[in-house]
C-alpha cells in the first residue's frame, strides 16, 4: 500500500512539473495541428487499465481527421500517406504522448507502466497476461525502453508482466531515464519497415494473436498504441 501511495505521488508531481513546463509547447503543437487541416486536436478512444477497467486516453492527433477507421490493424510506418507533417514531428520524438499527462493526474495511468491496451485484447487476454493489468498503464514502460516497435506483441507483454513482477521506485526511475535515448531510436515511434512496405505487421505472432486478427481483424489501432 505505501509503494503504491509513493508511486502515486510520483506521479502527481512528476506530471503537474511537466505539465507547467511543457504549456508554451502543447499550446504551440495546439495551433500547428489547427493551422494544417483545421481537424480535431486531440485522439481519443477508449482503452483498458487497471484491473481491466475503462478510460479514454488523450493523444495529439497525428494522422488526417477520421483516418484511424481506415487504418486499424494496421502498423503506421514513417512514410504513411495518412500521416501529417505535424504528425509525422509529433510521433518521431513522443510529443503525441503529451495529453496523456492529463490520464496521469486524473489517475487513469501512470508515468510509469505497461502502454494500455485495446479493451477487446484485454479481455483475451489469459492468467498470465492479465497480469499487465495488475497495475495503472503508463506513458513509458519496460517494453518501451527495450525495443517498443521492433517487438511483437506478445513481446511487448511478456516484458510488461516482468515489469509488474519487479516493479520498484528504482525501476521506475531506470525505465525514465532510459526513455530519452529511446525516443532518438527511429523503431521508438513508428513500426519497422520491412521491404518496399509501407505498413507492415511485425512478426513472430503465437497463436493468441492470430486468434484476435481471425476474430476482431485488427490488433492495433490507427493511431499507435
Amino acid at each position: 500500500m505505501l509503494r503504491k501511495k509513493i508511486k502515486r505521488t510520483l506521479d502527481i508531481v512528476t506530471s503537474s512539473i511537466a505539465l507547467i513546463i511543457c504549456l508554451p509547447m502543447i499550446i504551440t503543437i495546439t495551433v500547428l495541428i489547427k493551422l494544417e487541416d483545421g481537424g480535431d486536436v486531440l485522439f481519443t478512444q477508449e482503452r483498458a487499465g487497471i484491473r481491466n477497467g475503462r478510460f479514454k486516453i488523450y493523444k495529439f492527433r497525428t494522422m488526417k481527421q477520421y483516418s484511424e477507421n481506415i487504418t486499424i490493424g494496421e502498423y503506421i510506418c514513417e512514410d504513411n500517406a495518412y500521416i501529417t507533417r505535424t504528425g509525422k514531428f509529433l510521433r518521431r520524438w513522443g510529443l503525441d504522448e503529451l495529453p496523456q499527462l492529463w490520464n496521469v493526474i486524473k489517475g487513469d495511468m501512470s508515468i510509469v507502466g505497461p502502454r494500455p491496451g485495446m479493451p477487446y485484447q484485454a479481455n483475451k487476454y489469459n492468467s498470465t497476461q492479465a497480469r499487465r493489468l495488475d497495475v495503472k498503464p503508463g506513458i513509458t514502460g519496460w517494453a518501451q525502453v527495450n525495443g517498443r516497435n521492433r517487438l511483437t506483441w506478445p513481446e511487448r507483454i511478456e516484458l510488461d508482466v516482468w515489469y509488474v513482477e519487479n516493479w520498484s521506485v528504482a525501476l521506475d526511475i531506470k525505465i525514465l531515464l532510459m526513455t530519452l535515448p529511446a525516443i532518438f531510436k527511429r523503431e521508438f515511434a513508428f513500426a519497422v519497415v520491412e521491404g518496399d512496405d509501407k505498413i507492415v505487421r511485425l512478426g513472430g505472432e503465437d497463436d493468441y494473436v492470430q486468434e484476435l486478427r481471425r476474430r476482431d481483424g485488427a490488433i492495433s489501432t490507427g493511431e499507435d498504441c
